[in-house]
């Protein structure tokens, strides 16, 4: 680096001490791989698979807020020059879906629930569900009935299908740490369709004495787009 220039540029990130900038880059030339093992730093630029450590390593993006829960990020450009530059010079270059969207997605699910935003949620898995390849077995009932139970499962919620009552059988029952979920889907008819049968069937009853405030979810999907066409939240 020395032979290169008179003078060097280095960028750091905010807040990322400049001794600490020039301890880390003097451990890096030292050849001190082990400090540095399965960090992106590590990798060489043409091989990574994401833009986003090198924008963040170099300024361009700087760390807004930290969800704990959820391990999810906000990341925002510090000033205006910056911004000008990165959407005028860089982001062109990389404007491309990357894998790590997918992630993103999933825990900002994770955060919906948390928050008992339901309707946040189905709007999610609503844009995510269009990403799903073709499925030829996907004309029932059933199949989404499957499919949201390893969702919310995998989103570490308690649920529960086919749920018997005096009256009949509820499609799905979720519980989370301040609600109770009734779920009722249909098929190319009507979340209003959906809804009137949790009414009809008065199964909000079966649930009375559970002690938590009872949400009835009626949820349409279509089946030419196989995602959400819509749904309907009430209070019980």
């Amino acid at each position: 680096m020395l032979e290169l220039s008179k003078y060097i540029f280095l960028s750091r990130p905010r807040r990322f001490g400049k001794s600490l900038l020039i301890s880390t880059l003097q451990a890096y030339f030292e050849g001190r791989k082990e400090l540095f093992k399965g960090l992106a730093i590590d990798a060489p630029t043409e091989n990574m698979t994401s833009i986003i450590p090198l924008l963040y390593q170099s300024g361009y993006i700087t760390i807004k807020n930290y969800v704990r829960a959820s391990s999810l990020y906000t990341l925002d450009v510090p000033n205006k020059e910056i911004s000008i530059g990165l959407m005028e010079s860089l982001l062109p270059n990389y404007a491309q879906t990357q894998a790590w969207m997918g992630t993103t997605t999933v825990a900002e699910m994770y955060e919906a629930l948390l928050q008992d935003d339901l309707n946040k949620m189905l709007h999610l898995l609503q844009a995510y569900l269009l990403t799903v390849p073709y499925c030829n077995q996907a004309d029932s009932e059933g199949h989404y009935q499957q499919m949201l139970y390893i969702i919310f499962s995998l989103l570490d919620r308690y649920v529960d299908v086919e749920v018997h009552t005096s009256t009949g059988r509820v499609d799905m029952v979720m519980r989370t740490a301040k609600s109770l979920y009734l779920f009722e889907l249909k098929l190319n008819q009507s979340a209003e369709a959906a809804m009137r049968q949790i009414d009809l069937k008065e199964y909000a009853s079966r649930f009375a004495l559970a002690g938590m405030p009872i949400i009835k979810i009626g949820i349409n999907f279509d089946y030419e787009r196989h995602t959400i066409s819509d749904w309907k939240i009430e209070e019980a």
